[in-house]
């Protein structure tokens, strides 16, 4: 490959907005149902129930299948899985904008998370199959770029479609959107992946550590058909149910006090998988996810430390929602722009921070959880003097966007690290693993922040109910620095 003046070459530059416009779009639904509910309701008589399963459906089923489909795209090829994605993607998003009635919808929106989680490892297969150093962290950093600009950009373009078109026609396009993109990245994929990405890889191929990958040829036919038998299909299958039963409770809650039984079921099958998975290796054959993955340092630790950063970060856009809705009576695409700055300031960061990241290491996630703590500790001051001192709550415009740019110094950075070391035919279900740690994360954090945030808001109003929420979310970051602190002291013990 042939670098440019910028460092990536020119089939790189053709890669990056291949992978990374469809994963924005798949990310972006997460959140763009968030102010489009309301209209859902409204235009399908729809229950609470019915409008919950819209967000939860795709959430669950898009967790379940990263893992899998990392591993799936290692062993057939990352380029299929990517377009086999897209497709059912853009099937599932025109089934939901032209849904009659809640449960095509709710079908629909499974649809749309198996497609999400079919395409989103094959991301970061690919980025760390081509990307190689300081080019690794600053492709990474724009994969970093659009997750956060995602959460935040999700309920402005909803209520912006709801405003432009009306609520009928408005939820409609927030999924119809979706279906032109879905297309078009399947041209373009086809168009500018590298052939490698079509072929699995020659697992065993101890040289299989950079983007010269050898790819699976009549030569090594004998080593294909092993790869392909390496599916670890019972490992798959373990670990989606045992996802998926500890998922449900944190976003069914709603059902009753019996819901939570499934949290001790998905427990027993994620330790039965993980017994499962070493005796596979021990018979010889190559298990979905080696345990030896989570023995390496910046692995293990940075798997734990995005799963709990996410328990926190994710809810701070519910909340502020919620405040700005409920508490302040704004309406929904005012609420939505109070995210704005943070997504600019993050989009801005995580790119700069792919530079040099591999310089700096492990600190600089350091630095950027300390700033997601003070941009939150200082909402809380603006929340708890709002309208004293002329303290207003656009206030929060500034102390939020220090969020973001905590977040761009988080995300990207950490999964650069965290992959650094890991074996190449491991790639995407390594990034699956750490990508199913923040679908976990998000859950429980949604489940649980916002229950105690509801609560207070019940007794004491949304001012003390954002500050509450917000200072629970500065506590589990606390317990993100603690790893982070933890992985920097063993890194220089290493060193030495």
């Amino acid at each position: 490959m042939a670098a440019t003046n910028s460092g990536f070459s020119a089939e790189q530059r053709r890669m990056l907005p291949t992978i990374l416009v469809p994963a924005f779009m798949s990310l972006l639904s997460v959140s763009i149902v968030n102010v489009t509910l309301p209209a859902i309701g409204d235009s399908l008589d729809a229950s609470t129930s019915g409008l919950q399963w819209v967000i939860s459906g795709y959430a669950l089923v898009f967790g379940v299948l990263l893992v899998a489909s990392g591993r799936a795209g290692d062993v057939w090829g990352r380029g299929r899985l990517f377009v086999l994605g897209l497709a059912v993607f853009g099937l599932g998003a025109l089934c939901s904008g032209l849904a009659p009635n809640i449960l095509v919808l709710n079908l629909a929106r499974v649809i749309m998370g198996i497609g999400s989680g079919l395409l989103n490892p094959q991301v970061t297969g690919i980025i760390q199959q081509f990307f190689q150093g300081e080019l690794r962290g600053r492709a990474f950093g724009a994969f970093g770029g659009i997750v956060g600009v995602s959460v935040a950009i999700g309920p402005i373009l909803g209520g912006g479609l709801i405003a432009l078109f009306g609520e009928e026609i408005g939820w409609r396009a927030s999924f119809l959107v979706n279906v032109p993109i879905a297309i078009g990245g399947i041209f373009a994929a086809r168009a500018y992946l590298p052939a490698s990405t079509w072929h699995p890889l020659a697992i065993d191929d101890p040289s299989a550590t950079t983007h010269e990958i050898p790819v699976i040829t009549q030569a090594n036919a004998a080593q294909a058909q092993r790869a392909r038998s390496d599916f670890d299909p019972v490992g798959m299958l373990l670990l989606a149910a045992g996802t998926l039963f500890v998922m449900l409770p944190f976003m069914e809650a709603a059902l009753g006090w019996w819901v939570w039984s499934s949290l001790l079921i998905g427990v027993a099958l994620v330790v039965l998988w993980v017994r499962w998975e070493l005796r596979y290796r021990a018979r010889g054959r190559t298990p979905m996810v080696d345990m030896d993955l989570f023995r390496t340092r910046s692995f293990s630790n940075g798997a734990l430390l995005i799963g709990l950063y996410f328990v926190g970060n994710t809810s701070i856009w519910l909340l502020v929602a919620q405040y700005m809705q409920r508490g302040l009576g704004h309406d929904a695409l005012t609420a939505g722009m109070m995210g704005l700055p943070a997504a600019l300031t993050g989009a801005i960061t995580a790119p700069i921070a792919g530079r040099y990241v591999v310089r700096i290491g492990r600190v600089m996630v350091l630095w950027g959880l300390l700033l997601v703590v003070l941009g939150l500790g200082l909402s809380i001051a603006v929340v708890l003097l709002h309208g004293t001192a002329g303290v207003s709550e656009w206030w929060l415009l500034g102390t939020l966007a220090l969020t973001g740019i905590g977040q761009g110094l988080i995300v990207s950075p950490n999964q650069t690290l965290s992959l650094a070391d890991v074996p190449l035919r491991y790639a995407g279900s390594a990034g699956g693993v750490l990508q199913t740690g923040q679908r976990i994360g998000t859950a429980i954090g949604i489940a649980v922040i916002t229950s105690v945030a509801f609560s207070v808001a019940t007794t004491s109003g949304w001012d003390n109910a954002l500050a509450i929420g917000f200072a629970a979310i500065i506590a589990v970051a606390g317990l993100a620095i603690t790893v982070a602190v933890m992985d920097l002291r063993g890194t220089r013990r290493a060193a030495r």
